[in-house]
């Protein structure tokens, strides 16, 4: 830097640079990649699968992580069981994490032969739950779900359809959050930003294959299943594991789950730096799938919507300084900055006063700095050796 400035290139100048690279890259990573394959996207045909007949469709087990969920888990049971999906070509196993309290009770009330409890010896979190699941279940088609959430009676049958082209490994149905009392002070946020992410895995699954799931409602072929390390999460690294032994995975919207917001910013704060950390570890873990040359598709949705991603709230500090900077003198710096420091107050208000539920909008500048600020203290956290592996039951 002193060097620089001995050669007249001045603190604004190299200011400017970081502002103007900070912005290119954020811009980038919400704005330019999801154009980038929606233009992509049109150029290719798009088919749905079509719907099979039940004696066409594939047996299929439902998987169901739970611990200590005396609260849900007897209506979740009642709901799956419901499910538009051929009786006898349907199995349910609830994985109970070691639960201490009515959990495997309730699940034993249950006198449908369909349904079956797997209780863990030792609490060794969901990633080990699945799988034991996996190697007792039954089904040639195995899918996961959550306690809490509640599936579109048509969704087994619209994930098992895909099954129908063998090229197909995995395949992810779609979240839809919903608060139900509007009482969220992230809700409006979490709504809209896994809308906005809906989006784009539907572009990415129509180009060529999405590089992760949705976690409480996605499906694998049992003969293509991996057993993942505890510390993994999942969601993103079993759909990773299929597309390396050739798979596509294939991103179906009309499967839909509909899952409640989290109910304060704490929860949501600390179940993204769970989530995302597990994340980290998890493409680490398939990390020749980052490798162009042999994965060239694969590691640019990758590095775009995942590794990039991750380094937003970088990014967003260096724009923040930089523009402070430039914006001692009037114009349009100093315009940029004062925007900025205007949205980051919003979210601060949001957090301290219920201005949310005053005005729903308010919500979104809260939830986009939660999610990056857990991002943050991911890094972090992996950086340093943190690791997450079990998880608590915050709703009931």
């Amino acid at each position: 830097m002193v060097q620089w400035l001995s050669q007249g290139v001045s603190v604004a100048g190299v200011a400017e640079g970081f502002f103007w690279a900070s912005a290119a890259v954020l811009f980038y990573v919400y704005v330019g990649y999801p154009l980038l394959l929606l233009v992509l996207a049109a150029f290719v045909p798009h088919r749905r699968a079509r719907l099979l007949a039940d004696d066409r469709l594939p047996p299929l087990s439902i998987l169901i992580a739970a611990y200590n969920e005396e609260g849900n888990i007897g209506k979740k049971i009642q709901e799956t069981l419901a499910l538009d999906y051929p009786p006898d070509r349907m199995e349910v196993l609830i994985l109970s994490d070691a639960s201490t309290d009515r959990t495997d009770s309730i699940v034993r009330s249950f006198t449908d032969p369909r349904v079956r409890l797997l209780r863990m010896k030792e609490r060794r979190g969901k990633t080990h739950a699945q799988n034991e699941g996996v190697r007792a279940c039954r089904g040639a088609v195995v899918a996961f779900s959550d306690a809490t959430t509640i599936y579109h009676p048509l969704a087994l049958r619209y994930l098992a359809s895909n099954y129908q082209e063998p090229a197909v490994g995995a395949v992810s149905g779609r979240y839809q959050y919903f608060d139900p009392d509007g009482r969220s002070p992230t809700g409006s946020g979490t709504i809209a930003f896994w809308n906005y992410e809906n989006l784009i895995k539907t572009f990415q699954s129509r180009i060529k294959t999405i590089t992760g799931c949705c976690g409480c409602i996605y499906s694998v072929r049992r003969d293509v299943y991996t057993d993942l390390p505890d510390n993994i999460i999942s969601d993103l690294v079993q759909p990773l594991w299929a597309i390396k032994k050739g798979y596509r995975v294939v991103f179906e919207d009309r499967a839909l789950a509909n899952e409640e917001t989290t109910q304060s910013t704490a929860e949501e704060f600390s179940m993204r730096v769970r989530v995302v950390s597990r994340a980290i570890l998890g493409l680490l873990s398939v990390a020749e799938l980052l490798n162009p040359l042999k994965h060239s598709w694969v590691a640019f949705q990758l590095l775009s919507h995942k590794v990039l991603r991750w380094l937003v709230p970088v990014f967003l500090l260096v724009l923040f300084a930089s523009n402070a900077v430039l914006a001692a003198e009037p114009g349009a710096f100093r315009l940029l900055f004062d925007l900025q420091a205007l949205f980051y107050l919003s979210a601060l208000l949001a957090v301290g006063l219920p201005m949310g539920r005053w005005w729903r909008p308010l919500t979104v500048p809260l939830y986009f700095c939660t999610l990056n600020a857990a991002a943050l203290m991911s890094v972090i956290g992996v950086l340093r050796g943190r690791r997450y592996v079990v998880w608590e039951t915050v709703r009931r």
